[in-house]
């Protein structure tokens, strides 16, 4: 994703010279192409990320159109102040690059993990959250957000995770995009873990459930009209996140269904716990501890369903 990312902002900063980056002191090698096209247009601000958010404010209010990118905690916890007061009190068109956001960064424990960051974020006025599900989905992402006349914050993963689209997407911020059809349950993905619900839904598949596939690229806003016809369909109904079950899109889908009369769907929330992980290990291994893995999410799917039958 963080090379997707590179080649489009490049593209973008080569034909809009109101396009500015900033970094938090990573990925200066990966941005070379674009200081070619967007020469005078990059600025590495160092290990100084508030700092950052705000001379981004400045450059927004002033007419520029700044995107932020570093690891994800450095650019929303570390500088949340800023983000409330700077970006998104003035409503200034900042964009907010979080890479290897949830657990991409397992191996180097806690304090680059980001589990809460779409929960902090969606509570401030003003502010869009997006979550795009593969590099297609990011550029479309990118290039949505900077029509935005207000802050937008975008989390991505770090490298290597697979493409769920094949070619790109009609991506428009705010509206679910229907990854595979499915008659029996509805897996709702965001972020990297689209793709491990698509795993999970040809698990189910195997087991004679037909699961239908979302992505919801955009927690916030959320795509209200959608949310209604599918928990008006299915009896079950699945969030699936690399981010806290509190806070996160399944907390967003509780309290839109918490402003329904009547629904057919019954939610079930996957993402990690409300802990810390003090062990290190990799990605995976940290999806494993959270039972963020296509077994565990159409084994409990699955389990799901049954009892609703039976009901």
């Amino acid at each position: 994703m963080r090379n997707a990312f590179a080649d489009e902002i490049t593209k973008l900063g080569a034909v809009d010279q109101r396009v500015v980056l900033l970094s938090g002191d990573i990925g200066n090698k990966l941005f070379d192409k674009y200081k070619d096209k967007a020469e005078g247009r990059f600025f590495n601000c160092g290990v100084a990320e508030a700092n950052m958010m705000s001379v981004a404010a400045g450059m927004a209010l002033c007419g520029l159109r700044p995107v932020i990118y570093t690891i994800t905690p450095f650019t929303t916890s570390r500088c949340f102040e800023q983000i409330r007061v700077d970006a998104c009190y003035h409503k200034a068109p900042v964009i907010i690059v979080g890479t290897g956001s949830g657990l991409s960064y397992a191996e180097l424990g806690p304090t680059h993990h980001s589990c809460e960051d779409m929960a902090i974020l969606r509570a401030l006025p003003e502010m869009t959250v997006m979550a795009p599900g593969d590099a297609p989905e990011l550029r479309a992402a990118l290039r949505a957000a900077l029509k935005q006349d207000g802050p937008v914050y975008i989390r991505i993963g770090k490298k290597g995770e697979p493409n769920i689209h094949p070619g790109e997407p009609d991506l428009v911020i705010g509206k679910g995009i229907t990854v595979r059809q499915g008659k029996d349950v509805c897996l709702i993905g965001t972020g990297v873990l689209t793709a491990i619900a698509l795993d999970a839904a040809k698990l189910l598949e195997a087991q004679g459930i037909s699961a239908r596939v979302e992505s919801f690229h955009t927690v916030k806003p959320l795509d209200n009209f959608r949310l209604a016809e599918i928990f008006a369909a299915y009896p079950v109904v699945a969030t699936i996140e690399e981010h806290s079950k509190i806070g996160g899109l399944g907390g967003a889908v509780a309290e839109w269904m918490a402003t329904q009369d009547s629904l057919r769907g019954k939610l079930l929330s996957f993402g990690t716990d409300d802990v810390f992980m003090h062990e290190i290990g990799s990605t995976q291994y940290a999806r494993n501890k959270f039972g963020l893995t296509a077994e565990n999410i159409a084994a409990t799917v699955a389990a799901r369903l049954k009892s609703r039958r039976a009901a």
